[in-house]
């Protein structure tokens, strides 16, 4: 029997000022896949750990499953037997990129186990349809990221054109996840349908200074550019003391501060180790205080995507 062991990243979606058009991969925390090939035709999950009985089983439902699934309807071979075992080592609906990092995992392992026959494009596509099972829409600045690594731009959706950019390496991810729950679906509900010329211009404008921060490597452009007038405004009321978070993280040193995704995780772009772990600290702290519990994480950017582990667990546990 086949059988291969696989790491995909989380991932922060948005990055303040390009909603569903900038994303980047971080190195901790992800999720992890073991494929194996068995005799038996279909594909069916054999558990799933660290996910508190959450998510589904049922293979069709699964987004791990489902795209495998869609692989191999898609390379020609539907009856191939899949066994997929899952671990979450991320909460569950975080606003890290949970659903497309399993996606990512599953299809680099079912690619890889198959001789890599689909290009990244063509993975891309359908880690699209995992997203849409996952969050009711396809969109791919989590699966892009968690599959190309760094930080993406999505410049189109139809045609799908994502462009992978410059990753200075000196950026450190500082990321709180505050035990509260939000649902991705209601986040994008509260967004205004209607924005004034004036805020579009703005957005833009932040949007194209963040990716010319990147490529230059300018720390303070990066943080200027870490500017929403349109989608935090209105989704900060989700997150208890977002503003005064805000203010925290800024003043320990962070470049920039917002919501990851959907939420309700929070981040920070930080240009040290160091200063990234005083953000967490104060973050968390400042949450305590107000009755949240949280968890932190830091991390430098990930910027390979998936990536291929030797061994599995003795015990069938993370």
């Amino acid at each position: 029997m086949q059988s291969i062991r696989v790491f995909a990243p989380a991932t922060v979606a948005n990055i303040v000022c390009g909603f569903d058009v900038l994303g980047f991969a971080v190195n901790a925390p992800g999720d992890e896949v073991i494929l194996r090939i068995i005799g038996p035709p279909g594909v069916r999950i054999r558990a799933i750990h660290g996910d508190g009985g959450l998510l589904p089983l049922d293979p069709c439902r699964n987004t791990v499953s489902a795209v495998v699934m869609r692989y191999l309807e898609q390379t020609g071979d539907p009856g191939c037997g899949v066994e997929i075992e899952l671990f979450k080592k991320m909460p569950v609906g975080s606003g890290l990129g949970s659903s497309a990092a399993s996606t990512i995992a599953g299809l680099f392992a079912i690619n890889t186990m198959k001789g890599n026959p689909l290009g990244q494009s063509q993975l891309l596509a359908i880690a699209l349809e995992g997203e849409r099972i996952a969050c009711g829409q396809g969109h791919a600045d989590n699966v892009a990221p968690a599959l190309l690594g760094g930080f993406v731009l999505i410049r189109s959706y139809e045609p799908l054109d994502v462009i992978r950019l410059h990753t200075p390496a000196h950026l450190v991810c500082a990321l709180v996840h505050p035990q509260i729950e939000i649902q991705t679906r209601d986040a994008r509900r509260i967004i205004k349908k209607q924005i004034p010329l004036s805020d579009t211009v703005r957005q833009m404008g932040n949007v194209g200074a963040m990716v010319a921060g990147l490529y230059q490597e300018d720390d303070r452009l990066i943080s200027r550019s870490m500017q929403d007038v349109i989608i935090e405004p209105t989704r900060a009321v989700l997150i208890p003391g977002f503003y005064r978070l805000r203010e925290i993280a800024l003043e320990q040193g962070a470049l920039g501060f917002g919501i990851s995704g959907s939420g309700p995780s929070i981040f920070a772009l930080a240009a040290s180790r160091g200063s990234a772990q005083m953000v967490v600290e104060a973050l968390r702290k400042e949450l305590f205080r107000d009755g949240i519990d949280s968890e932190g994480y830091v991390s430098s950017v990930n910027r390979e995507g998936p990536s291929i582990l030797e061994g599995e667990p003795a015990s069938g546990e993370p």
